[in-house]
C-alpha cells in the first residue's frame, strides 16, 4: 500500500495539482487584499464614505454601529457587505483565470499552426532510400536523379 501511495504521489499530475493549489491559495490572498485594501476603500468613498465590511442587518434586534460591536454582543447578523466583498474577490480571480487560460490557448494554437520545417531529404525513385534533397545522383544505387 505504501508503494502504491508513493507511485500515486510521484505522478506528474498530482505534483502539478499540488503546486497549483499552493499558488492558487497565495494568489487568492493577494486578490483578497487587493479587493479589501485597494478597490473597496475608493468604492466606499465614491458611495459616501461607506465601509462595505460594516454593511449588515441585525436579525436578533438591537442597534449596533459596526459589525464588530454586533458580534461582540452576540447578535445574529446578515453580513451582506462581507458577502459583496467575497463576490468581488471571486469575480477578479475568475477573470484572472479566464485570461490565463485564454493566453495559454492562444500560445498552444500558435505552436500548432507553426509551419513545418522544409524537408532536407527526399526519396530516391529507384532504390527508395532517403538522400539529401540537393543530390543529383543517388549515393546508394548511383542513379541519376531529375
Amino acid at each position: 500500500m505504501i508503494q502504491e501511495f508513493k507511485k500515486f504521489i510521484m505522478r506528474g499530475n498530482v505534483l502539478d495539482l499540488a503546486v497549483a493549489v499552493i499558488i492558487g491559495g497565495a494568489f487568492g490572498k493577494i486578490v483578497s487584499s487587493f479587493v479589501a485594501d485597494i478597490i473597496m476603500p475608493p468604492l466606499g468613498l465614491l458611495m459616501g464614505n461607506m465601509d462595505f465590511a460594516n454593511l449588515f442587518i441585525v436579525l436578533s434586534g438591537g442597534e449596533f454601529a459596526t459589525l464588530a460591536e454586533a458580534k461582540a454582543a452576540g447578535a445574529a447578523t446578515l453580513n451582506y457587505g462581507v458577502f459583496l466583498t467575497f463576490v468581488l474577490d471571486f469575480l477578479i480571480v475568475a477573470f484572472a483565470i479566464f485570461m490565463l487560460i485564454k493566453a495559454s490557448t492562444k500560445l498552444k494554437k500558435a505552436e500548432a499552426t507553426a509551419p513545418a520545417p522544409a524537408p532536407t531529404t527526399k526519396e530516391c525513385p529507384h532504390c527508395f532510400t532517403q538522400i539529401p534533397i540537393k543530390a543529383s545522383r543517388c549515393p546508394n544505387c548511383t542513379s541519376t536523379l531529375e
